[in-house]
């Protein structure tokens, strides 16, 4: 229970009542005098059972024993009836038909583990079940009392600047429990415990997995278990119940706690539907701020992205492009790592793109990591550097592996991908535009011819046989490629340059 409950109503309680005189007749430390009890019932019937439910106080003034034939077995019988319905303990009137409890109803209760006391003949059964009852009805004053005033201070939570931070650390004060939430992905984005509430690694490892079972079941669904010793419930959140999970570890929650899980259910999951519908529009302006961005306007994205999200890395950048798989999550994990303006991400034209802080280099092993995500960074040392690192990247992306990220230095290939920039692969096609401008018009072969003869040291023979033609035609076609492209094809610096445009643009 939260620390505001007050203790639930019990023998030991009502017994400690000295205006009802009650006396104990079994053993004091008996641990079912501590036992909550929903109620107070009095019968004489030998069978009372089937008119009692269970956790409740029996009041008889003991007709039932009124013969003492076998009176060992009918009490042990009777006490085992008892027992087996739940009753919580065993008051005995007397001086109403017995001058006291009878010793065979004393050994069966002590030898059951059943509570028994004494009431007086002073004492009426309804001033018992009257005390029961205030007990009882205060307590459930208090626990409305608390759930309200819980639900008035997760309001008050709810509407600081960091609502869902503060709102699930109030939660997590309120039940006096651990409490973690969940996003879409499976992934734990935010905990909060108190003093004695703490999760340990095994219990964290089973949390998540069932969080990840409940996000795949979907459906609005919920659960409560015992983990590793540990009471758990969790609740999904949002439409179809694949926005997250609410989690609460270490608490058992009675109708009152359940209504303020509730509400911060409600209040979040709708936080979450909210974020989902004006998810397009912020994607559509962070698409846009790419193509500011690699368009060298950086200096007018670095202000819209700190007007609308509140910051933006500062140089030196790492420039990292991811593939275009985003899956289920993704933008929530995204967003987790944005906060204060430590990554700067949007959707790029072949995938998304990324940028943090030279020294923040791990947030991009763990979107990586957790998203599965290709990763290829470059180092762009300034603004005007980061569409070039973006190209670079592409690069790394394209030879990387899924979870990982690799930089450009690291990836393997050669330098002629490295500046395969979009400058550089602009230049080449104009640097080609001739050659293939005239094989399009008069359907010659110039280009292919070209490639053959660089790819055979220019060998006149060597082409000819891999091309399929005579060797005059191929010394024809490079002396009116060289005319075409304005380059001497006997010198290396020219056939070098050639051949790099060849190969930047494809």
């Amino acid at each position: 229970m939260p620390a505001a409950a007050p203790p639930s109503p019990t023998i030991r309680a009502l017994l400690a009542r000295r205006e009802l005189d009650l006396r104990l007749a079994t053993p004091a430390d008996d641990a079912n005098l501590d036992a909550p009890v929903r109620w107070v019932h009095s019968s004489d019937l030998a069978d009372p059972t089937p008119f009692l439910s269970e956790d409740v106080i029996l009041l008889t003034t003991g007709t039932q024993f009124a013969g003492d034939d076998d009176a060992d077995a009918e009490a042990e019988a009777y006490v085992g009836r008892l027992r087996a319905r739940g009753v919580r303990g065993l008051g005995f009137g007397t001086e109403v038909v017995r001058d006291g409890i009878p010793d065979a109803l004393r050994t069966a209760c002590t030898t059951a583990g059943m509570p028994l006391f004494e009431v007086p003949y002073r004492t009426p059964f309804i001033a018992v079940a009257r005390a029961a009852a205030e007990a009882i009805a205060a307590q459930a004053y208090a626990r409305r009392s608390w759930a309200l005033d819980a639900q008035r201070a997760l309001a008050i939570a709810a509407l600081r600047p960091d609502g869902f931070d503060a709102t699930l650390a109030e939660l997590a004060r309120q039940l006096g429990a651990w409490v973690g939430l969940y996003d879409a992905s499976g992934a734990l984005t935010h905990e909060h415990s108190t003093a004695g509430s703490s999760v340990d690694d095994d219990l964290r490892r089973a949390v998540d997995a069932e969080a990840a079972a409940l996000l795949r079941r979907g459906g609005g669904t919920g659960a409560a278990m015992r983990l590793a010793g540990h009471t758990v419930t969790l609740q999904t959140l949002g439409s179809a119940g694949q926005r997250g999970v609410l989690v609460t570890v270490g608490i058992e929650l009675d109708q009152d706690a359940r209504a303020v899980v509730t509400a911060v259910v409600a209040m979040t999951g709708l936080a979450l539907e909210q974020r989902r519908m004006t998810a397009g529009a912020w994607s559509g302006l962070r698409a846009a701020l790419v193509d500011l961005l690699v368009d060298g306007h950086l200096t007018l994205g670095r202000k819209v992205a700190t007007d609308a999200w509140g910051g933006f890395p500062a140089a030196p950048y790492v420039v990292a492009v991811a593939d275009a798989h985003a899956p289920t999550g993704a933008r929530e994990v995204l967003d987790n790592h944005a906060a204060g303006g430590r990554l700067f991400y949007g959707r790029d034209e072949d995938g998304v793109l990324l940028i943090v802080g030279a020294g923040e280099r791990q947030v991009l092993d763990d979107i990586a990591a957790r998203l599965s995500w290709r990763l290829g960074t470059a180092a762009a040392a300034t603004d005007d550097d980061v569409t070039a690192a973006r190209d670079r990247a592409r690069l790394a992306r394209d030879r990387g592996r899924p979870g990982a990220v690799t930089d450009v230095v690291d990836a393997p290939g050669d330098l002629l991908d490295d500046l395969a920039t979009a400058p550089s692969r602009a230049r080449a096609g104009a640097e080609l535009a001739p050659l293939r401008t005239h094989d399009a018009r008069h359907g010659t072969a110039l280009e292919a011819t070209l490639v053959a003869w660089l790819d055979h040291d220019g060998a006149h023979e060597a082409t000819a046989r891999a091309l399929g033609v005579h060797r005059h035609t191929v010394r024809t076609r490079i002396a009116l490629a060289q005319r075409l492209l304005g380059r001497d094809l006997s010198t290396f610096a020219d056939r070098a340059a050639v051949w790099t445009a060849l190969r930047l643009s494809p």
